[in-house]
């Protein structure tokens, strides 16, 4: 066999392996569906047969957002700080997401779309949506600031059509975008099958706003049932008619106002108060017996997909898996007296090493200088570090475990 001959057997070899890899990476897909401003109490008293249904087969669970009540990471209960929560894994202190307005996005923490194309560039995502923000500016399709990530399929902007979708004071016009935007994406996964797609729903939260808790409200919520329904069956045929696995997850993104349900954005129970339905049988413990969060969603999806995620980014993460082991939750730093208090919920036992950084060069596009401080037992739930080794005015801790990592920061200021 002459060199030439070889190599040329080599390269084809590698390019078949290539291809076969990448058809093993497209076997596994992901819909999450945002469906606007459903607090969980609210969700029980429509009537649901298709989440029911999807929550049957997986799970349901009761969940929150607002990131951590009075502390450094409490997060506005406003939708599209939600959403972006939800897609990077993180709350508003880093996403830099603090109304509706969108002002300055940071980047620096990637989404779950940037995720999975750094791990599969040929791999296709999807966004349908009845806000055009959510694709332009928090994916931020085609940004320089994004890596000139390209949304592959999308389907949005629809609220800008007042011809089509006449505007009306009652905002029934939405109604009409939510059907469409839905119709489209059921269509578009049944026949193109993104590996990443973001359905996001909004007349639900209008009929919220318009008449608060009730029939009205109630009836809204079972509409935007159907266009859920209509989504999982194209997900139900995809599965029985191609080889693939697909993780559907169904949320929202902030719950009601305590009075009458016609508002949020604060930091009341109900409305940080949200719930999560997924199809999946692999979930957790924590999934199944403690309330998670919506930053736990991101890396969950990412478990799913199996993206090999770098630990630089890992460890700013706010959430932990829903169907991976879990072995602590909730990490927590306070001073007592010439000690600093590192404490965290353990559920499982074992081992867990603390590491410490003064910096927060992450939040710029840098990487941060951590270093190792104590092997720590998980059952005893904290261990006390002399100020002297803290740096002065801030830092950020990061414990890790055999499945879990979790990160909090500590300030003075």
């Amino acid at each position: 066999m002459s060199k030439l001959t070889l190599f040329i057997g080599i390269l084809v070899f590698g390019m078949v392996q290539a291809q076969n890899m990448e058809k093993d990476s497209t076997a596994k897909k992901v819909v999450f569906i945002i469906v606007d401003g459903i607090s969980a109490d609210q969700l029980k008293t429509a009537d649901t047969p298709y989440l029911d249904q999807i929550g049957g087969l997986g799970g349901y669970t009761e969940a929150y957002v607002g990131g951590g009540k009075d502390t450094y990471s409490e997060t506005p209960t406003i939708s599209a700080v939600g959403y972006n929560s939800l897609i990077t894994g993180t709350w508003a202190n880093k996403h830099n997401v603090w109304g509706n307005e969108i002002k300055a996005p940071n980047y620096n923490y990637p989404t779950i779309f940037r995720l999975y194309k750094d791990q599969y560039p040929n791999g296709t995502i999807g966004v349908f949506s009845s806000w055009l923000d959510n694709r332009t500016k928090l994916v931020g399709d085609g940004m320089e600031e994004t890596g000139g990530i390209r949304v592959d399929y999308h389907f949005d902007g629809l609220e800008h059509d007042s011809i089509n979708f006449p505007h009306d004071v009652q905002r029934n016009f939405m109604k009409l975008i939510d059907y469409t935007v839905a119709d489209h994406a059921a269509e578009t996964i049944l026949e193109k099958a993104p590996d990443v797609s973001w359905v996001y729903l909004e007349f639900s939260d209008d009929m919220g706003h318009g008449f608060g808790d009730g029939d009205r409200f109630n009836a809204a919520i079972h509409f935007e049932d159907k266009l859920i329904g209509k989504i999982w069956m194209a997900v139900e045929e995809r599965q029985a008619s191609h080889n693939e696995e697909w993780l559907f997850i169904v949320t929202t993104d902030h719950g009601r106002g305590a009075k009458d349900g016609k508002h949020h954005g604060g930091q009341s129970e109900r409305e940080r108060s949200t719930w999560i339905v997924t199809n999946s049988k692999q979930t957790n413990p924590y999934f199944n017996e403690r309330i998670p969060a919506v930053v736990d969603i991101l890396p969950t999806m990412t478990d799913f997909l199996e993206i090999k995620v770098p630990i630089h980014i890992r460890w700013e993460w706010d959430g932990v898996s829903l169907v991976q082991p879990v072995d602590a939750i909730d990490l927590k730093a306070k001073r007592k007296g010439n000690n600093l208090v590192v404490s965290w919920q353990n559920l499982s036992e074992g081992e867990g090493k603390l590491y410490l950084s003064g910096t927060n060069d992450f939040k710029s596009g840098g990487k941060d200088d951590y270093k190792f401080m104590d092997t720590v037992i998980l059952g005893k739930g904290e261990v006390e570090i002399p100020m002297r080794k803290i740096p002065k005015g801030f830092c950020k801790l990061v414990l890790e475990t055999e499945h879990t990592t979790l990160n909090t920061w500590f300030s003075e200021e």
